[in-house]
């Protein structure tokens, strides 16, 4: 009978990795096994998780429903490891974090002067950089990354649930009328974020799993989604950002969030990522759980804001 904890793993993994290959390889175990592991989880559960196709494999909604219950328990499983060796490993030293430039500005900073406080002896250095950083070769301790984590050399755990928007300010609404459909799209103009090939200047992709494109067209696109978020409140088109980003504006009403006939493309989620060492230290154990506490399943820039589909 395989170990049902071990299921768990796999099953997380392959969520985070996007392949059975890639979990297998970061757990130490065969393709073969892996794939014993998924199905065996789907038979107890009598309910598919994954889509598997030659060149990817996705969540279903049975899957992306159950990932949340299986992330808390994993994460709560580390989180009493953790508690159990608090007394005899202290979290000192320092810490260095990276992440990129809009969430770590935006969500990371405002908290590290709670986490400092809960661990005096330690220091934190917080880098921020878009660009995907060798954790060893640069040696970072912890990154948060959001989308797919493609290097499997690494240990993601997930933090919280990635979503995006489209929205556009009142005043462009205004001037050019509001788009309804995908294809309503490509006669305004749309705002494109040059790091990203689901949200760029050429092309957006819809649907939970990304599988509608639309062609778009704009006079800006940037390397900063803070940049393309202050071009929409300025009126200058439609911007599709995660909702960490858009949420402020839109609450205060300077953007509004648009309803088109295909839902939001939903990102794989929010990622701290570190060297797949036999276990982390105990600072960033603490640091990953700080953060895990601190997002929960509804995160904090989700709050009051339309989410889902038409």
């Amino acid at each position: 009978m395989l170990d049902r904890f071990t299921g768990l793993q796999v099953f997380s993994r392959v969520a985070g990795l996007g392949s059975l290959a890639g979990a297998a390889r970061s757990l130490g175990m065969s393709q073969t096994m892996a794939t014993k592991h998924v199905s065996a989880l789907e038979e107890r559960l009598g309910v598919k998780l994954l889509h598997r196709t030659t060149r990817k494999v996705t969540l279903t909604e049975a899957g992306r429903r159950y990932l949340d219950s299986v992330e808390r328990v994993l994460g709560e499983l580390d989180e009493a490891d953790a508690l159990a060796s608090a007394e005899r490993i202290e979290v000192s030293g320092t810490l260095r974090v990276n992440a990129p430039v809009s969430f770590g500005a935006r969500e990371l900073a405002p908290l590290l002067g709670a986490f400092c406080s809960d661990h005096p002896n330690l220091e934190v250095d917080l880098g921020l950089n878009d660009r995907v950083v060798d954790l060893v070769e640069e040696g970072w301790d912890v990154a948060v990354r959001i989308g797919r984590i493609q290097d499997r050399s690494l240990i993601a755990r997930k933090l919280a649930r990635c979503r995006l928007l489209v929205a556009a300010s009142p005043d462009y609404l205004l001037t050019h009328g509001e788009p309804k459909t995908l294809e309503d799209l490509g006669s305004h103009a749309c705002l494109g974020y040059t790091l990203s090939s689901a949200l760029g200047p050429r092309r957006w992709e819809f649907g939970v799993d990304g599988d509608v494109g639309v062609p778009v067209k704009g006079n800006l696109r940037a390397n900063n989604g803070d940049a393309l978020v202050a071009a929409a409140v300025a009126g200058q088109g439609i911007v599709y950002e995660p909702t960490f980003l858009l949420g402020d504006e839109v609450r205060s009403g300077r953007l509004r969030a648009l309803a088109l006939d295909h839902p939001p493309l939903e990102l794989p989620g929010v990622f701290a990522v570190y060297a797949a060492t036999r276990r982390p230290p105990a600072k960033v154990r603490a640091f990953i759980d700080f953060l895990v506490r601190r997002f929960g399943p509804s995160p904090p820039w989700d709050r009051d804001l339309p989410l889902g589909g038409p």
